[in-house]
This record gives structure tokens, C-alpha cells and sequence, in this order.
């Protein structure tokens, strides 16, 4: 990707080397959360909490400042790429938005060492990204950009990118409603219907990702050849069929919550190809196994 002048987010709270306080998880529950998250791809702030039964819900726990390590150059490059990808995701949405008569509240961005404490609880970086609606905020431990290529096998930029895209996707799905939709479904339905809405949310969010990188790549012509290669096998790699099969050596779809492999590259890949915002409501419109 080239970013070449591209500015960063304003929008970002760095509580790296911050500590997150009681509550929160680390070590080897940290390690327990990544496999649970990985089998079953639920809210990784709720999963926390569960295991972990600490942490305020309402994330009012106390974060006490420790002294502030220098970081090393390529956790800085991490550090800068997310924000300057976030700014870009501000600049998108905004117009977008714009065009449909709304005003887009950017979400702010939260750059943490380990652990965090958010609106929607705690959490370990083992987790993984995640947005938290209660506090409007996405956060990310640069870290996970290491896993991606480590073990999930997923390097490169725009594979990068789209994770942070894929985070702001469910702020822009907040703001349209489709989050409180699906959340209203949720307490009707039984636990294969709720899995079932899970998958389309976060189908969604993928599609959104897409429809972003549509619109920035009209605006800054940043893509390099291998990129969109590189996000695509990202969502493959992913895909809650791909997790639980390396992770157990067997594929339950009832319990899927994000989608398979290949529908996470489909609905990234719709939106990439379309550009068109309205296009995400066909995640609700269509049967589910039509997905």
C-alpha cells in the first residue's frame, strides 16, 4: 500500500503501557480466550468477562499510567499505519454519509500494551481487535498485526488494513441500525438464529470494509498489486470453518458467528466491487443459507 501523505486520525487514545488494571485477563487465560475466541468467534469483551468475572461493565475500572517504554520502530510503523488507516476510514465515511443526507461521529481509536478496559468490559489482547458500541471506540493491541502473519498466516498491508476497516464497519453499522436490528433478533431467537445473526453482522462489517476500500482507493490510489490478494486471503483465513478446523479438526456451523471462509472473501469482496452502501442490506434480505 502506498500512504504517502496521508494524515493520521486525531480521533486516538494510546494507552500503551498503560496498565488496565484488576479484572482483566493475561498470561495463560489470555491463552484460554484465543482458542475459545478462535473455535467459537464470540464477543471477545464478553468472553473475558465471563471467564474472567472481573472488570466493570460499564469498563470504569481504574488504568494506572506506568512509566512509558520506548517502543520499538516497527511497533511505531504499526502504531502510525493504524491511525493513518483510520483517518482514511474518516475521510470515506464521511463523505458517504454525506451523501446520504447523515453526519458520520467518527469512532476514536484505542491503541493498548496487553490489556484494556472499555465500555463493554475488559479484555486481553489475546482476543484480538474489537469495537465496542457502549464507548464508540475500536481497539487494537498492534501485536495482533504479528499474529496475523504468524499464525493466521495473513501478512501484508491491506490485510492490515481490512482488519481495521472490518472494525469500523460495525461503527458504520451502529449508526445505520442494522446493530440495535440485530441485537432486537437476538433475544427472540433461539441459539442457532442468534448464531445465524451473529454471521450476518459480522458479514456485514466485512462488506463495509469493501465499500471503504472502493471509495479510498478512487480517492488515494493506494493499492499495490498483491494487495487486494492480501485482504482477501485475510478473510479466508478467518472464516470460522478454516478456525475450527485447525483449531479441533472438526466444523460445527451451528456455532459459526462470523462466516465461513468463503463467505467472508464474498461479502468483502461485493462491497470492494460495488461501492454501494445500500448493497449491505441484502445481509438481511437474503435467506441464510443463501449468504
Amino acid at each position: 500500500m502506498k500512504l504517502d501523505g496521508q494524515e493520521e486520525s486525531e480521533n486516538v487514545e494510546d494507552r500503551r503501557g498503560i496498565s488496565a488494571g484488576a479484572g482483566v485477563m493475561g498470561g495463560g487465560a489470555g491463552i484460554v480466550i484465543l482458542i475459545l475466541a478462535l473455535i467459537f468467534k464470540v464477543d471477545p469483551s464478553k468472553l473475558t468477562q465471563l471467564i474472567g468475572g472481573g472488570g466493570s461493565p460499564q469498563g470504569n475500572g481504574s488504568q494506572v499510567a506506568g512509566p512509558r517504554q520506548p517502543s520499538d520502530p516497527e511497533e511505531e510503523k504499526q502504531a502510525h499505519f493504524t491511525k493513518v488507516i483510520l483517518g482514511d476510514t474518516e475521510v470515506i465515511w464521511g463523505e458517504l454519509f454525506r451523501a446520504m443526507g447523515k453526519t458520520y461521529p467518527k469512532p476514536t481509536l484505542v491503541l493498548f500494551t496487553g490489556q484494556v478496559n472499555s465500555a463493554c468490559g475488559a479484555a486481553d489482547a489475546a482476543v484480538g481487535p474489537f469495537y465496542c458500541g457502549g464507548d464508540q471506540k475500536v481497539y487494537i493491541d498492534v501485536s495482533f498485526y504479528k499474529d496475523m502473519q504468524r499464525s493466521l498466516n495473513a501478512p501484508g498491508d491491506f490485510a492490515r488494513a481490512y482488519v481495521v476497516a472490518h472494525e469500523v464497519g460495525h461503527h458504520v453499522q451502529s449508526l445505520l441500525g442494522y446493530s440495535d436490528q440485530v441485537h432486537e433478533a437476538k433475544r427472540s431467537s433461539d441459539q442457532v438464529e442468534a448464531h445465524h445473526m451473529s454471521v450476518r453482522l459480522e458479514l456485514q462489517a466485512d462488506y463495509f470494509a469493501g465499500v471503504w476500500a472502493f471509495h479510498a482507493q478512487k480517492k488515494f490510489n493506494f493499492l499495490e498489486k498483491g494487495d487486494v490478494e492480501s485482504a482477501l486471503n485475510a478473510a479466508n483465513q478467518i472464516g470460522d470453518d478454516r478456525l475450527q478446523q485447525k483449531a479441533r479438526g472438526t466444523v460445527v456451523p451451528d456455532t459459526f458467528t462470523h462466516g465461513t471462509s468463503k463467505q467472508r472473501m464474498t461479502w468483502f469482496n461485493k462491497g470492494f466491487t460495488t461501492g454501494d452502501v445500500k448493497g449491505a442490506a441484502a445481509l438481511f434480505d437474503l435467506p441464510y443459507e443463501k449468504l
